[in-house]
């Protein structure tokens, strides 16, 4: 397009340079034969006249000649020196807007190119450049922004006025937070903390940058730092909100076991010192020496069984106990453990009856684990029902496990208490349960074991009517199944 403005205006020049002098010329000449026919009749002047005229128009002829001439020449130089750096550097451009090719290829060696040449090609490396660095920066902009959206974590971030310039998802829901919210002071003021963003941006090293605060249910630890510009100037603030829910509730319960794992040795070694202190200091007959002596050994009995079952459930917590695996009929197990507590049964003159049906498949599990819960299940049925009470055991099939059910008509569990009964250390009637023996942990080493082989428990219970526990084992067939869709 340039090429033909270039050939436009040198053609447009030379007709109006021609047409110029060749009116010149016309006039010049057109003069001089007014003067020679006022000079008829002097033939010497007439002919001075003619020489004249041929003279202009010689010059005439030669200057059109000489300016056609040169308006090529300029014409060629201006299109070299500027219409042709102009053209590629419009062509540059163009290609840059398109996203192609950036480099500009000169047919022109390196001792030719001029100026503007040398500008079109720093402007083309300079635009590939950017845009290589435009594309790294999108890159690691999309990366972070990935990372945030998909991090535990909350995250905020606040410009020097306070104002949201950035959060994800997980610090909404930790927050819960609407999106009418703007800007610091109405996140925080509607949270109840008093937090000031200047104190955390301009006085960093002199304010805590670490709070923890309760939002509802949750437990939220919010670290708090300041971030600079390129300048290294004050730009904003960042919060990271962490939920430490769980870990301050394994806190707690961390604290609540070792208090009641002092007070359960507590009340023994107090028992047994007293004891033996009595019979130090005291000359006591044989009797109440047998009675005291007794006394602690119940008490000692009761410590070891406590240190037993802590040990157990350590061992559970520290995967130390590896479970032996076996396959085993369900219903003569149960009816083994029915006839070893038919003693108890009998002094508490209980109604109790076992049912087994006739196909309950085998069940792969550790036998001895499966034992000791369903022991710990009839033990606390016994226990926890009156004299002349009624106990009901059913085992049988259903959706590919095998099933132990107990139902009692004891002194039962309040509903709010359902939800912790498996906790360690929990119990209903703590004085009660001390008084028969228990050390509140059975519950709890239960439900390790059964968790340990893949298999359920569940309790229902009514405060004065009744208890309910079920236990769900996966059967041999049920087993081999996985086994093969694995």
């Amino acid at each position: 397009m340039l090429k033909s403005v270039q050939i436009k205006i040198v053609l447009i020049f030379m007709i109006l340079g021609i047409f110029m002098l060749t009116v010149q010329g016309f006039i010049f000449t057109a003069e001089l034969q007014d003067v020679s026919q006022q000079m008829i009749g002097n033939e010497q002047v007439i002919s001075t006249i003619q020489t004249h005229i041929k003279q202009v128009q010689l010059i005439t002829i030669i200057l059109i000649v000489t300016f056609t001439i040169i308006s090529i020449l300029v014409g060629a130089f201006v299109a070299k020196t500027i219409l042709e750096p102009i053209a590629k550097l419009t062509k540059s451009a163009e290609n840059a807007a398109k996203g192609g090719q950036y480099a500009i290829k000169y047919l022109a060696d390196g001792k030719n190119k001029t100026e503007v040449d040398e500008l079109a090609n720093a402007f083309s490396m300079m635009h590939s450049e950017l845009n290589e660095n435009l594309k790294e920066v999108s890159r690691q902009k999309k990366q972070i922004e990935t990372i945030l959206l998909h991090m535990n974590d909350g995250i905020l971030a606040f410009n020097l006025n306070g104002e949201i310039i950035h959060k994800n998802n997980a610090a909404d829901k930790l927050f819960g937070l609407t999106g009418t919210e703007k800007n610091f002071n109405e996140i925080f003021d509607k949270l109840d903390v008093d937090i000031n963003l200047e104190k955390i941006i301009y006085l960093e090293n002199w304010t805590s940058t670490q709070e923890r605060i309760s939002v509802g249910e949750k437990t939220l630890n919010l670290f708090f730092a300041a971030f600079r510009d390129e300048a290294d100037r004050p730009g904003g603030a960042i919060v990271v909100i962490q939920d430490i829910t769980e870990h301050v509730k394994l806190d707690t319960m961390r604290t609540e076991f070792v208090a009641d794992v002092s007070h359960e040795l507590k009340t023994p070694i107090t028992s047994i010192l007293g004891y033996s202190d009595t019979l130090l200091e005291d000359d006591c007959d044989k009797e109440t020496t047998k009675k005291f002596l007794k006394r602690i050994s119940t008490q000692a009995n009761r410590m070891a069984v406590l240190v037993s079952d802590l040990l157990t459930l350590s061992r559970y917590d520290a995967d130390m106990i590896k479970s032996r695996q076996e396959e085993f009929d369900l219903g003569e197990l149960v009816k083994s453990i029915y006839d070893n507590l038919s003693f108890e049964i009998e002094q508490k003159h209980q109604k109790a009856e076992c049912f087994v049906t006739a196909d309950v498949p085998h069940v792969i599990a550790d036998k001895a684990g499966i034992e000791r819960v369903i022991t710990n299940i009839l033990t606390n049925a016994i226990k926890y029902t009156p004299e002349n009470g009624e106990i009901k055991i059913y085992v049988g099939f259903v959706y590919n496990d095998a099933y132990i059910k107990v139902i009692d008509n004891g002194i039962g569990i309040p509903e709010e208490d359902l939800e912790r009964v498996f906790d360690r250390f929990y119990r209903v009637d703590k004085a009660r349960t001390r008084e028969m023996g228990g050390t509140g942990l059975g519950l709890s080493i239960a439900k390790e074991i059964i968790e340990k082989n893949n298999s359920k428990i569940n309790i229902k219970s009514e405060l004065g009517k009744g208890t309910e526990v079920v236990i769900r084992i996966p059967t041999k067939k049920n087993d081999d199944l996985n086994q093969k869709n694995d």
